[in-house]
């Protein structure tokens, strides 16, 4: 059985349609954007290399940014480059990460998106727009997401989430922040402290979500930490003797190295010696799990999902 058919017999078989989880690697696969160490190398513009931060961070990146942080608060206040920036936003400096959070989101504002629609995965590109998806979770900043599914309805950071009612239908879900404010972002290791204290509650606020539909993880290694300690919370609130809940509702999508043929297997994700069962796919062709997705019409009744996005829509109009 291919990608495909393996998928349709799983989507099938849920109550509720998929989510997508999207991680860095999907800005980089359609909008050619940097990972986390490119785009922090970006702004060593102080005179040190981003090696230097590292090494000062003990190879913590978190803690590489804070460093970073400060010496580009020093340059960016003093240097002609950044003079028209701020005039601009001097207002809004908080501290001394702000005005690395608004440069990095003044470069995100930037992308050409249509840099995805002319790419080699223009095909890609055009199967998302058109995908009957239920919702997004992201640690994504760019808003490459907001374009694909413009009607969506956008919650930033872990609190927005948190204390809002989300319907689970037709919503991107940014819980680490979003170029569009520039304080939202998770980027230093106080940023992370601050979020993984709130983690469990938005494991807590999630758990439903992750019992009812299918998750399709993108962009994502399968060991990222960002990953784990989500599904390790998650799994700590469902408990041990019902994480089978979770079977054949995380679908991790991996990319193939060279020469290795494209599969979908069951496997396992151990965490903290908590077994969680996962969908392993590995490919470099992602329309089969588009077209899938595709095909698995939204299961909610039409008449709802219709009356949220028509909602949504007059409220973007007026």
């Amino acid at each position: 059985m291919d990608i495909k058919e393996k998928l349709v017999e799983i989507f099938k078989t849920r109550a509720s349609g998929p989510f997508l989880f999207v991680g860095s690697g999907f800005s980089r696969r359609y909008l050619g954007l940097e990972d986390w160490k490119g785009l922090l190398e970006r702004f060593c513009v102080a005179g040190n290399p981003f090696e230097y931060y590292v090494a000062k961070a003990n190879g913590d990146y978190p803690t590489a940014a804070n460093f970073l942080s400060k010496d580009f608060n020093e340059y960016w206040w003093k240097s002609d480059e950044y003079k028209a920036s701020v005039t601009r936003f001097k207002s809004k400096i908080g501290d001394q990460t702000s005005a690395l959070r608004i440069e990095i989101c003044n470069y995100l504002s930037t992308l050409d998106q249509t840099i995805a629609k002319t790419s080699k995965y223009a095909e890609e590109v055009r199967l998302l727009s058109t995908l009957n998806v239920d919702g997004v979770i992201t640690t994504n900043w760019d808003i490459f997401l907001e374009q694909i599914f413009p009607e969506y309805k956008v919650f930033i950071g872990q609190n927005e989430l948190l204390f809002s009612n989300p319907q689970e239908i037709a919503e991107i879900y940014k819980i680490h922040g979003c170029a569009t404010r520039p304080h939202s972002l998770i980027l230093t290791d106080k940023d992370y402290e601050k979020f993984n204290e709130i983690n469990p509650y938005l494991a807590a606020k999630l758990i439903t979500l992750f019992v009812e539909h299918p998750i399709v993880f993108i962009g994502y290694s399968i060991s990222d930490p960002n990953i784990s300690s989500l599904l390790r919370a998650i799994s700590s609130c469902i408990g041990k003797d019902k994480i089978e809940q979770l079977r054949r509702n995380l679908i991790f999508v991996d990319r193939t190295y060279e020469n290795e043929e494209a599969s979908i297997s069951d496997t396992y994700l151990t965490i903290e010696g908590i077994q969680i069962p996962l969908i392993l796919i590995k490919t470099n062709d992602f329309i089969p799990i588009y077209q899938a997705i595709d095909v698995t019409k939204r299961k909610i009744p039409t008449i709802r999902a219709g009356e949220i996005i028509r909602a949504r829509k007059k409220t973007l109009c007026c």
